[in-house]
């Protein structure tokens, strides 16, 4: 285990997210009273910055983050890349980020040009799949049926940039198949690639969603997000997810983030680092060091 002089574990958290509602307009945080798939978020509608995240995450050595796109208003995208890169630089986190890009667009190229002109920029979102309530009123899980969309994943890999794919399991075959023509885009798969059914016959069909896209060598996991799917969770509720995925990504192939301050809706930082700490720790040194920082550093260039 890496540990600081303080007894700390140094980690690199691969997926969180910062806001500041007087920098960007951000829809669905400035939306009151509506309860989304991951929560009533009320108690995160106010700013959240790297210091907030550095207090969250307090009893942790931070070495660096990985930020992912929070949803801001149609054509503020640059201008949330324009900040994070400013906070980086002054700060230095978020170390990565990852933008957002409609692949399914014609400008899509152009698109992605403007975000590369940010240093820290690694690669793009564009969520497919959140709830499949959510996702019936957006439509935005018909994205992979779209030639467009998949010529774009394509020309991802060709330019060095990855794609954060967030899905939910009916949607794996149909996302195999668009993945099996980009295989030179590197993927993370968001939050375990969203375990929304926990019956026992739901965890089956979700693990073998994972198996085909641990079959493609260029997908990556996230082991994030679990309190999305499982408000009240515990490390015994959330064991058989995190184990299901370092067991089929194998430790090179999965890393541990917070989903912060989302969800803080469900948890402290402490309590999801410690779970991870505990589920993980009859494991070899080698495998804790991939999963609390060396898969991110690798797959995002840290």
């Amino acid at each position: 285990m890496i540990v600081s002089n303080s007894g700390k574990r140094h980690i690199v958290d691969a997926h969180h997210h910062l806001w500041d509602l007087g920098v960007c307009e951000y829809p669905w945080l400035m939306a009151r009273g509506i309860v989304r798939f991951f929560g009533d978020p009320a108690p995160i509608q106010k700013n959240y910055l790297v210091e907030d995240l550095r207090h969250d995450a307090s009893d942790y050595e931070l070495d660096a983050s990985v930020h992912v796109q929070v949803g801001v208003a149609e054509g503020a995208e640059l201008e949330e890349t324009g900040w994070l890169q400013e906070l980086g630089d002054k700060h230095g986190l978020p170390s990565a980020i990852i933008a957002f890009c409609e692949l399914d667009k014609t400008d899509a190229a152009g698109q992605i040009a403007a975000q590369l002109a940010y240093s820290r920029v690694r690669g793009m979102r564009q969520i497919i799949g959140r709830s499949d309530a959510e996702d019936a009123v957006t439509g935005s899980g018909q994205l992979v049926n779209s030639p467009i969309w998949r010529e774009n994943l394509e020309l991802l890999g060709e330019l060095g940039l990855s794609f954060d794919l967030q899905l939910t399991p009916g949607q794996v075959p149909g996302v195999v198949a668009a993945l099996a023509t980009a295989k030179d885009t590197q993927v993370a798969l968001c939050h375990c690639g969203s375990p929304w059914d926990q019956t026992e016959s739901g965890l089956a069909a979700w693990r073998d969603g994972l198996r085909l896209l641990a079959e493609l060598p260029n997908v990556y996991c996230k082991i994030s997000g679990l309190g999305m799917f499982d408000h009240d969770w515990t490390v015994d509720s959330i064991r058989p997810i995190v184990e299901s995925c370092i067991e089929i990504f194998d430790a090179d192939r999965c890393m541990f983030g917070s989903n912060f301050p989302v969800d803080k809706l469900h948890g402290s930082y402490t309590q999801v680092w410690r779970a991870f700490e505990e589920i993980t720790a009859g494991l070899s040194e080698q495998q804790l060091a991939q999963l609390f920082g060396d898969t991110a550093r690798h797959f995002y260039g840290l």
